[in-house]
């Protein structure tokens, strides 16, 4: 049978809607086709409608941001995208779509990695005119079989081909990370004592090594605590993105994982950080490809040491999604400690204040008094403010030429102004806490809410 013509497919399926108005995919259908036809304002008014009634679906929002971009609105599905692309198991077209949005934006590297993404959740949305102008063609090959794309990739032993991650040697320690005495306290326990008292610890056939989950709202110092914990112990720290880990190309991202892991035996002991781990470790049943997976199913082999040992390779992971993580990572001998960094209390948030204006030029400052002030602030949203005090006084420092010091007055000031970011965090946690909380995994949030 010959296809509808567009008019008459569209009239079609806005007369089958008539009869089945609840008819997702049939709605998500009409929307594709009135932008086939090039009727992006009438596509728009659909989606929009759509998302009404089924609020948050991945499918229709992509849909809306192809709308956008059709009408030259790409602001518009810049804001639909990039909550989306977010998330763990964003739909490759979302992705995709938002790296033809960030190229065209001059955001080349943000855009790099969510192609980079886009290929590996589902290969067959491979662009080949993007990857070009993003400069993602097959890169060139050695004599030796070594791959150059512009860094130098190395080879271990194996034959992995994994990017060659710089090793620092951290200078800050615990002292200079403000609060969080419980959380230092429990990585005590779990990472510092055992290569403190290493020969106890091996008579006992306890391994040196292991991972700690930390998760929390953004902005409470979880990498900051992580490469602290490394110059504690004056070990090596590797910190690690998606962006070092996954590749567009099959079986890359595996091989960059193993090689990530393999550096850090190298440099034991080292502390190995994975930031947004969820990113690399989201649920298997979220996701729709085998690339995917095979990305979580190398990473637990990795933790587990199957290939080699990980004593003395101190595994550190943080996130602000907890519950997006695969239920494997939380078994004993992974992820064996998940510990929750909540925002600083009262005492801790006038340490920070302390940290934070060390070295500029203050008066007699009543930290006590702004941490009263800045209930519920996260250390970034401590940061804020200081940076804000310091703003104003520049601005009066330029007005009067003459430098004056901060004053509690300014920092009170500047917090009056903000408000803080942890909020929207703890509405969502909230439901997991109270909903998904199997095991009660999350019972430190609850904990913290109560007291509030």
């Amino acid at each position: 049978m010959n296809p509808l013509p567009g008019e008459a497919a569209i009239s079609a399926l806005r007369a089958a809607l008539q009869f089945s108005p609840d008819n997702l995919p049939l709605v998500q259908h009409l929307g594709d086709t009135l932008l086939a036809a090039g009727l992006a304002e009438d596509a728009e008014r659909e989606f929009r409608q759509a998302l009404g009634r089924w609020t948050g679906n991945a499918g229709l929002q992509v849909g809306l941001a192809r709308a956008f971009e059709q009408q030259g609105k790409d602001t518009h599905a810049h804001v639909v995208l990039e909550p989306l692309c977010g998330t763990p198991a964003a739909p490759a077209a979302a992705l995709l779509l938002y790296a033809r949005l960030l190229e065209r934006g001059g955001d080349r590297d943000k855009a790099q990695r969510m192609y980079k993404r886009a290929v590996v959740a589902d290969p067959a949305v491979a662009d080949q005119a993007l990857a070009d102008q993003l400069g993602l063609a097959a890169p060139p090959v050695r004599d030796d079989g070594e791959e150059i794309d512009g860094r130098l990739r190395q080879r271990d032993g194996s034959g992995g081909g994994a990017l060659a991650p710089e090793v620092e040697r951290p200078r800050i320690a615990f002292a200079d990370v403000g609060g969080m005495d419980r959380v230092k306290e429990e990585i005590r326990l779990k990472i510092i004592h055992p290569l403190q008292h290493a020969d106890l610890y091996r008579s006992y056939g306890k391994a040196i090594g292991g991972g700690i989950l930390l998760y929390g709202p953004p902005g409470c110092g979880k990498t900051h605590l992580a490469r602290a914990t490394a110059g504690e112990i004056k070990a090596g720290f590797i910190s690690i993105g998606i962006n070092d880990v996954l590749d567009m190309w099959i079986g890359q991202s595996e091989k960059n994982l193993h090689e990530l892991f393999s550096q850090a035996r190298r440099a034991k002991p080292c502390v190995l950080f994975f930031d947004e781990v969820d990113a690399l470790a989201a649920s298997r049943t979220d996701m729709r490809t085998s690339a995917g997976r095979q990305i979580i199913n190398q990473f637990l082999a990795e933790l587990d040491g199957v290939q080699a040992s990980n004593d003395g390779v101190l595994i550190l992971a943080a996130t602000n999604a907890p519950w997006h993580l695969d239920s494997a990572f939380r078994r004993p001998g992974r992820f064996d400690r998940i510990l929750f960094v909540p925002p600083p209390d009262a005492p801790a948030r006038a340490e920070i204040l302390r940290v934070l204006l060390k070295g500029k030029p203050v008066e007699a400052i009543d930290h006590a008094q702004v941490a009263k002030k800045t209930d519920g602030f996260s250390g970034a949203d401590l940061k804020a403010v200081v940076d804000v005090a310091i703003e104003a006084k520049l601005t009066q420092a330029m007005r009067e030429g003459v430098p004056r010091p901060i004053a509690t007055k300014d920092l009170l000031s500047a917090a009056a102004g903000l408000k803080p970011s942890t909020r929207e965090w703890f509405s969502s946690a909230r439901n997991y806490a109270l909903y998904a909380n199997q095991g009660g995994a999350y019972d430190e949030v609850l904990a913290y809410l109560d007291k509030r």
